[in-house]
């Protein structure tokens, strides 16, 4: 049955990809200590990145409040001069202060947050020059580690070429539905029957499945696991 041949030559293909991606992505210590640094200088820069978008969108609010309470001690401060009477002064006098402490309370942080934004503003400059540097020393060293295993890296283009092909004589439903299977099943979609059960998942297969296996007229899958079956 075709569309069984070609996905059997596809899973085969996958795997002798997977052994290649691991070969390639066992790097030697200096590369992995360099890797490393990088993913790690990556993930503080998120952070911090996140930290200062949080502290500008503070910034914006605080900045409108301490505009209004800014506002509001003009207006108190207005009333200060423009009241004669010594009771209605006490009293704007007093309002002047209170306007004076609430646009206090909305400085003081705006002031930190604003401290806050030029540190990490000045940590994430530092982090991006090391980032950059750890990146340009992996690059150069993954380079050399690339050409001293040409082998594989040729093997890799010439197996995605011909998963490539593979793919194009199944249809776009089976292709979504075979990687969507490689992704839930670590990478084994086709399976063979093994005394009786599915060597996937080990599960005894009913009579009439068997059967339908033995015509080989159409796909089977198993019903445990939904894996693609073949007769070994």
């Amino acid at each position: 049955m075709e569309p069984l041949i070609t996905l059997r030559d596809l899973q085969a293909t996958l795997d002798y990809l997977a052994t290649i991606h691991r070969e390639l992505s066992a790097l030697p210590p200096d590369l992995a200590i360099l890797d490393a640094k990088v993913k790690a200088a990556e993930k503080q820069i998120a952070d911090k990145t996140k930290a200062l978008d949080t502290a500008r969108a503070q910034i914006l609010v605080k900045s409108k409040e301490l505009t209004q309470a800014q506002k509001d001690e003009d207006r108190a401060r207005a009333a200060v001069k423009t009241t004669s009477q010594k009771v209605h002064y006490t009293a704007a006098i007093r309002e002047l202060d209170e306007k004076e402490r609430l646009k206090a309370s909305v400085a003081r942080p705006l002031k930190a947050l604003e401290s806050t934004v030029q540190v990490l503003e000045q940590a994430l400059a530092v982090l991006e020059k090391e980032r950059a540097g750890a990146q340009t020393q992996f690059d150069e060293l993954y380079a050399i580690f690339l050409d001293e295993h040409a082998n594989q890296v040729e093997g890799r283009k010439v197996l995605q070429a011909k998963q490539t092909k593979l793919e194009t004589k199944l249809t776009p439903v089976e292709v979504a539905r075979f990687h969507r299977l490689a992704a839930a099943r670590h990478g084994r979609v086709v399976v063979a029957v093994e005394n009786g059960a599915c060597s996937g998942c080990n599960v005894k297969l009913r009579g009439p499945i068997l059967f339908q296996l033995k015509e080989g007229k159409d796909l089977i899958t198993c019903e445990s696991c939904q894996r693609i079956l073949f007769l070994s």
